[in-house]
């Protein structure tokens, strides 16, 4: 399948979950389109998240009778290795979560922890149609994060930053990011 077909199906999968009817407590929930976004880009082979986007078998099961009752999703049977600061990462996360929706947010602590395996920007190893819809789940869950990343920065590098900082590891070569060589490996365009 070619990037037009895979966006293609990734609008028609998209569009198909939002207009779905039948979720009960979860039919206006903010979450809603984002998890719609996530399972539309795993469905197209888009991004490294495995086939239950790294909830395992439950967690996934339960997200879907909550938002998108009775599909059956058709996600990639990719398998990714664990990375081993995914408990760390997932723990981040939590810890900086908004406390508005306790399951929501530990569902995509583990989503984003996941996806941080892959190879590319966060938004695309998530199989998130753009940057701003990774940025729209991290003022949703995790607040906090979000404002913390006032500069802008790519947020796969922002969450490590944030991680390594956590444990008192410093790892940019400069002692400011204004004055570093590689200012713009860390704050450029994603595109």
């Amino acid at each position: 399948m070619n990037a037009t077909d895979r966006s293609a199906h990734r609008a028609a999968v998209h569009a198909g979950l939002l207009a779905a009817t039948g979720a009960t407590d979860g039919a206006d929930d903010p979450a809603r389109p984002l998890f719609a976004s996530l399972l539309a880009g795993n469905a197209a082979g888009r991004g490294c998240l495995p086939e239950h986007l790294g909830l395992g078998r439950i967690a996934f099961a339960a997200m879907l009778a909550r938002f998108f009752p009775g599909h059956v999703a058709a996600g990639s049977a990719r398998i990714i290795q664990r990375i081993p600061e995914w408990n760390d990462l997932c723990q981040l996360l939590i810890d900086h979560r908004a406390g508005r929706d306790e399951e929501v947010e530990f569902w995509l602590a583990r989503i984003v922890a996941t996806g941080c395996a892959g190879a590319n920007h966060l938004w695309e190893d998530l199989g998130l149609a753009s940057r701003d819809e990774l940025s729209a789940l991290m003022r949703l869950a995790f607040p906090a994060l979000a404002a913390a990343n006032d500069r802008d920065m790519k947020w796969k590098k922002f969450l490590y930053r944030q991680y390594c900082a956590r444990d008192g590891i410093y790892v940019c070569p400069a002692p400011s990011c204004g004055v570093c060589k590689d200012f713009t490996a860390c704050f450029g365009s994603e595109n």
